[in-house]
């Protein structure tokens, strides 16, 4: 296979691995929507709007949340996508451990020094979430809920400028959309 079939094997084995970590997740939306949606909808903001075709970071994207949020570890990630890509996802890696509040913090701290690759991954994370809460809401979060999470969202974001012009903009573009959250 040459360079480009071995990277979209490599993206859809990701999307196929994600899915099947993800496949009894809904997002909080009032529909449940299941929960590929979301990495899916990253990978699709940075390849389509962001125009990066880094197969790592694609994959990484697809990947973001598997440890995080389903049983799946460093050591499986490196076996079945490598040391870069596995590399990146624990980047953006929230400690469950932690409380919410501590985690929160810490992910805007740690922006700033994060790879260029888990920066990329966490603006289009950043701009999902955004669209998704615009769009299409947890049905229990009122107003002052959602603009907490328009707020600190910007809060990371500003530790992650000059990483990517285009997509800081689709984020500012929606946080300016905060008044539509009442």
């Amino acid at each position: 296979m040459d360079a480009t079939a071995n990277a979209v094997s490599l993206l859809i084995e990701a999307i196929s691995f994600a899915a099947e970590k993800h496949r009894n997740q809904r997002r909080k939306d009032a529909s449940a929507s299941p929960y590929i949606n979301h990495p899916i909808a990253l990978a699709d903001v940075l390849a389509n709007e962001g125009h990066d075709t880094d197969i790592d970071v694609l994959c990484a994207a697809v990947l973001h949340d598997t440890i995080e949020d389903t049983e799946t570890t460093v050591a499986e990630l490196e076996n079945r996508f490598g040391p870069r890509i596995a590399s990146i996802v624990v980047e953006v890696t929230d400690d469950k451990s932690l409380p919410k509040q501590v985690r929160k913090q810490l992910q805007i701290e740690h922006a700033a020094s994060a790879s260029r690759e888990a920066k990329l991954v966490k603006l289009a994370d950043k701009i999902c979430n955004l669209r998704d809460i615009l769009n299409t809401p947890p049905a229990d979060w009122p107003a002052e809920r959602k603009q907490a999470y328009f707020d600190w969202a910007a809060q990371v974001v500003a530790n992650i400028r000059g990483i990517h012009p285009g997509l800081e903009a689709a984020f500012d573009e929606l946080y300016a959309r905060t008044v539509e959250l009442v």
